[in-house]
């Protein structure tokens, strides 16, 4: 599939979060996070913003790969062997202070995913990647995947994501991803699926 990609900046930021609000704003996860339709539409873009401003914060490790017509945007993190020592930071805390302070699930998803990421070998995490919703089905996000996973595989370099729906682990597991051996299960709220891709030779 011939589009183009390129890597955007802080100058497309409020293009980006438009993109994963949108794409996001009827996933499982978000209905967990943001019950309620109406306090979903409120809500959701600010964290959508907050993943966005983490990824391209200098030094972060983070990318943002963007299709030159907008439909589709992903998150990347180069993770190193040995994580970032945040000292006395409560990220997850500050999070959801900064998005929606009432919302404990922010805090509580964010602790869960941070438990159930793999540490002691490097890696680039998959953090999101969302497609406009007038735009899903067709294949657009394997199109924007594809050079980065084909880039870890030169590389030698695992790949890690989170499915948020079984339809998204359907994708990944083509894409050459495992199910790892525990999921994430959100109290009284969906499950969602580590997943873990080998470099592949070839």
């Amino acid at each position: 599939m011939g589009v183009g990609i390129r890597r955007a900046g802080v100058e497309d930021r409020e293009w980006i979060v438009g993109v994963l609000d949108r794409a996001f704003m009827d996933d499982p996860v978000s209905g967990w996070v943001f019950p309620g339709a109406e306090y979903r539409r409120v809500r959701h873009a600010g964290l959508m913003g907050a993943f966005t401003d983490a990824t391209l914060a200098e030094g972060s490790g983070g990318y943002v790969d963007l299709l030159e017509d907008g439909s589709a945007v992903a998150l990347w993190m180069d993770v190193p062997d040995e994580p970032h020592d945040a000292g006395d930071e409560d990220i997850p805390a500050q999070v959801r202070e900064a998005v929606d302070p009432d919302n404990a699930r922010i805090e509580d998803i964010a602790r869960l995913l941070d438990e159930a990421h793999p540490q002691g070998r490097a890696h680039t995490y998959l953090w999101m990647i969302g497609v406009a919703p007038e735009r899903q089905g067709e294949g657009l996000g394997t199109a924007l995947m594809t050079p980065v996973l084909d880039r870890c595989d030169r590389a030698g370099r695992p790949v890690y994501l989170e499915a948020s729906s079984a339809r998204g682990r359907a994708l990944y597991e083509r894409l050459g991803f495992a199910v790892m051996d525990r999921t994430v299960q959100l109290p009284d709220g969906p499950t969602m699926w580590p997943m873990w891709r080998e470099p592949q030779a070839g």
